[in-house]
């Protein structure tokens, strides 16, 4: 793409404008191809890699994501449209509720939405230093990795990322307060939300600061994010999210993470901790080792009444540690290898001879770990 569409960064300067601004044109257009084959070493009958985000699939070639994206920024009016085909929508939207529908409306699924990545529009206002107003599908600001892999340090992603919101619909307002601070504050439907499955709505609060040595990241995000009619009923859920990005020297970079939140429910208060360390160091104008660790733990309480479903995973904690090499033999491409560890406090990946058929069967998860060993290529204009 033409301009960067991290998570983090779509926050850090509130608006994709900066970068177009830049351009001797208002208009942009971009676009990136990635691709994957991934081995899993606890050869699973089914051919699942489990919770693992994009690179689910053990043994096979994988066309993972197809991305067209086009912008504009002319006369104070912003849009962005990202199209997206492959096997990352289909993980993309399988939080997306389901709706029947009846004579006079069509029902929703996650099979409407999966093509659009990210759509919005805007208008920057003439107010101080410029107030911006977005309304539409945003990538979520949660986290400092992105949706392009070429963006990351590492070719998977990490547990936060996957468990996390990706992407969430509503209204964005952003006002620089300086050159390096920004707030954005956001009303959003919720998680994964394209249409809300309640009534309530979710806010976002988040403040960036860029300095020399990198930025910082702070938000809150709060809201009920339970199905109506759900057995927990509609408590609000309260999440807190920090992350930096350092460059330490021009070879050296670093990132850190921190996530936890909680929800205070009928079964008791549903709560979590996680952590994400990353770093990156440049071995060769062309060569690059990334190395990741991360864990993700979940506390799912319980009482007379029942017990919480869990708000992320079907364990009390994962946890996974990444090597990745990452070769650009062009500015615009990227061949990387990535040896990955996925560790569990309960079974919850495949291995060997899987019970269930996936259908009426479902599938047996019967491994506490997973090791993983992928290529990956991807090129972009």
């Amino acid at each position: 793409m033409l301009r960067t569409s991290s998570r983090a960064a779509l926050v850090l300067l509130a608006l994709p404008t900066v970068s177009l601004a830049q351009s001797t044109s208002p208009f942009s257009l971009g676009g990136y191809v990635e691709a994957n084959y991934s081995f899993n070493f606890n050869r699973p009958s089914n051919g699942i890699t489990h919770f693992r985000g994009f690179d689910n699939r053990h043994n096979t070639f994988t066309l993972s994501n197809v991305v067209l994206d086009a912008g504009y920024d002319n006369a104070r009016l912003i849009g962005r449209l990202a199209l997206q085909v492959g096997q990352t929508p289909s993980t993309y939207y399988l939080a997306e509720p389901s709706f029947a529908g009846a004579d006079a409306s069509p029902a929703l699924s996650r099979d409407v939405w999966k093509y659009i990545q990210q759509a919005y529009g805007g208008y920057r206002f003439d107010l101080g230093h410029g107030l911006t107003v977005l309304g539409g599908v945003f990538l979520s600001p949660i986290g400092p990795e992105s949706m392009p892999v070429r963006e990351n340090f590492n070719a998977s992603r990490s547990n936060l990322f996957f468990g996390l919101p990706f992407y969430h619909t509503g209204v964005r307002v952003s006002y620089p307060f300086t050159e390096s601070l920004t707030v954005t504050l956001s009303l959003f439907n919720g998680w994964n939300s394209l249409v809300d499955n309640n009534p309530g709505k979710s806010v976002n609060l988040t403040m960036v600061l860029t300095r020399p040595w990198g930025s910082l990241t702070a938000q809150y995000f709060g809201g009920n994010e339970r199905a109506q009619g759900a057995a927990e009923g509609a408590p609000w859920r309260h999440m807190l999210d920090a992350y930096a990005s350092v460059t330490v020297s021009p070879r050296l970079s670093v990132m850190a993470q921190v996530n936890g939140g909680f929800e205070q429910n009928r079964f008791g208060t549903s709560r979590w901790f996680a952590a994400a360390l990353y770093g990156r160091v440049q071995l060769h104008p062309r060569l690059f080792a990334a190395l990741r660790g991360d864990v993700f733990i979940e506390h799912t309480p319980e009482n007379a009444a029942g017990r919480a479903s869990p708000i992320f995973w079907p364990a009390p904690w994962v946890s996974s540690g990444t090597a990745t090499l990452d070769y650009r033999p062009h500015p615009r491409a990227s061949f990387r290898a990535e040896f990955r560890h996925d560790e569990a406090g309960a079974a919850m990946y495949y291995g060997g001879a899987v019970e269930g058929d996936g259908g009426a069967a479902p599938y047996v998860a019967n491994r506490r770990r997973q090791d993983t060993l992928s290529a990956w290529l991807t090129t972009w204009f």
